[in-house]
Formats: structure tokens, C-alpha cells, sequence
């Protein structure tokens, strides 16, 4: 299930869950304390990368948020059956909510595929192709995937932060100081087209943001 979550006015109710009871009350909690989470690191990542305080959130213009709630069944073959196909995010930041339970998410670091263990009462934060482009390639997207699993089911929160559609992402002058030039400014509604005709493989989608095609 994908919904926009914030601002409140982006809501689309049609698409929402009619017959849970508290879901909406429970989305819209939810929801709030995930973008109090987000403008603090906006903040923190805004000084890092040379901007004032609330530099990295007016980039994204109206900054937006939606949530994917994923169902895993139990898979009799893991081997062949993956939850989620290999891809990074195009937003600017992924909060991602995990079953402690069970161990699911794997990220591709130097070609290999290692698992993100669970942590009790704990987010993981992912960095998005968004910020990669906006930071000139110093944050770099994770390219990450779900495996399956043949004891539980499983259920995964995933909360985006995206920029406006109509904002450009593009290097940042404080993150081309002592860098060369990596990527070229793009406006994000034409780089999530590109995202979606890729259809999560890997991090391919993201040479449409490069000026060269390896870093």
C-alpha cells in the first residue's frame, strides 16, 4: 500500500484503508513524528554540507512525505523469490521501519549483499538519490533489496521524504568547492519517470542524474 502522508492537504483518502479501525488516526501520529525526525537531519546534513540550518529543506520546496506499508507472506522458495527487487529511493531520505523479528533487508556494499539486523525501537535511515545528486555524490544512495523468508510473515514501514516535483536536484555550490562537478540538475518529476521506467534495477536509474558514468 502507498499513500502520501504530509503535507496533510496531499492526502488522497480514496486510496486509504476504509474498514481499520484508528488507521488514519494511527498514519497521521505516525507520520508527524517521522517529519519531526526528518527536518532534525535535514538540519544536521545542512551544516555538513555548508548550507545555513534550513537550507536542505528549502530545496526540496514543498517538502512531501509518503509511506509504502509492505506485506511479506512466507515464501517456500527464498531462493528464487525476493520481497523487493534491488533499486535505491529516489527522495531524499527513507525511514524504514522493520519487523524486529525477523532479518529481511540486505544492502549491496562492495558487490556484496549484507543483512541489516533489526534493531528493537529503531529506524533505519537511507539516503536517497535526491540527496546523492543535491551533496555531488558525498552521500551516496544505498542500493538495497528484501529477501523472503520460510518461518514468518513479515511487515515493513517505509516512510520517503521527497522534494517537490518541480524542484531541480543538482549539485549544491557549497559541495563543489574542492569537487568536481558529478551530476546535472534535473527536475525530480522528470527523474522519477526515469526511476519508474527502470523499474528497480539496482541503481541504474540514476545515470540519468551523472555527468559520468562511474564516480
Amino acid at each position: 500500500m502507498y499513500m502520501i502522508t504530509q503535507p496533510p492537504e496531499y492526502r488522497n483518502f480514496k486510496f486509504w484503508p476504509t474498514t481499520l479501525p484508528g488507521f488514519k488516526e494511527a498514519v497521521d501520529e505516525y507520520s508527524k513524528e517521522v517529519e519531526k525526525v526528518s527536518v532534525e537531519i535535514c538540519e544536521c546534513l545542512s551544516r555538513l554540507m555548508g548550507l545555513d540550518k534550513h537550507g536542505l529543506k528549502r530545496l526540496h520546496g514543498v517538502m512531501k512525505q509518503s509511506m509504502r506499508l509492505n506485506y511479506y507472506p512466507r515464501c517456500s522458495r527464498p531462493d528464487l523469490v525476493l520481497g523487493v527487487s534491488p533499486h535505491s529511493d529516489g527522495g531524499s531520505i527513507t525511514f524504514l521501519l522493520q519487523d524486529d523479528e525477523i532479518t529481511a533487508l540486505q544492502i549491496k556494499y562492495k558487490e556484496r549483499w549484507l543483512p541489516v539486523k533489526p534493531i528493537p525501537n529503531a529506524l533505519v535511515v537511507n539516503v536517497g538519490d535526491a540527496l546523492e545528486a543535491w551533496s555531488n555524490g558525498v552521500y551516496r544512495s544505498i542500493e538495497h533489496r528484501a529477501v523472503t523468508n520460510t518461518k514468518k510473515e513479515r511487515i515493513s514501514i517505509a516512510t520517503f521524504v521527497l522534494p517537490d516535483e518541480e524542484v531541480q536536484i543538482g549539485p549544491v555550490e557549497s559541495m563543489m568547492v574542492d569537487r568536481p562537478r558529478l551530476y546535472r540538475n534535473v527536475k525530480f518529476l522528470d527523474y522519477l519517470k526515469q526511476c519508474l521506467d527502470k523499474k528497480m534495477d539496482g541503481k541504474s536509474h540514476t545515470s540519468f542524474l551523472k555527468l559520468e558514468k562511474e564516480l
